[in-house]
């Protein structure tokens, strides 16, 4: 079975914990691999490309239920546009989080150049932001 890598093998070769690996696993993201007699998983090679792959789409920001659709399109026949549909959305799910962000900071700028960091917690004005008071 030398074509083939235990768990701690595939986690090392691709930077993901084992107990992630058997997560993806129980999600359906990577087959379940045979097992020798005593119990142990034996993944194929081709595991360490999926894993990557899972990876690289998470840090991309696919959810796994969205992980799992990338997958499955890989044999579909209209896959590509499908793809390209499920990363546009991604997109803008990113840009709505980014303007967001970007509020967030002009808010949080704004109460801490009207701070001075002085007086008691009562009369500071961040704290009466959050509050509500302002």
């Amino acid at each position: 079975m030398t074509d083939t890598l235990r768990i701690g093998e595939l986690a090392e070769r691709t930077g993901v914990e084992a107990a992630t690996l058997r997560y993806y696993e129980g999600r359906g993201l990577l087959t379940a691999p045979p097992r020798t007699p005593a119990g142990y998983r034996r993944y194929p090679e081709s595991a360490v490309e999926r894993v990557r792959f899972i990876r690289r789409a998470r840090s991309l920001g696919f959810s796994l239920e969205a992980i799992r659709d990338l997958i499955s399109l890989r044999r579909d026949a209209d896959g590509a546009r499908r793809v390209r549909d499920l990363a546009e959305a991604k997109l803008a799910e990113i840009r709505a989080q980014i303007r967001d962000l970007r509020a967030m900071e002009r808010d949080l700028r704004s109460l801490t150049e009207q701070c001075d960091g002085r007086g008691s917690g009562r009369e500071c004005v961040i704290l009466g932001a959050l509050e509500g008071e302002r």
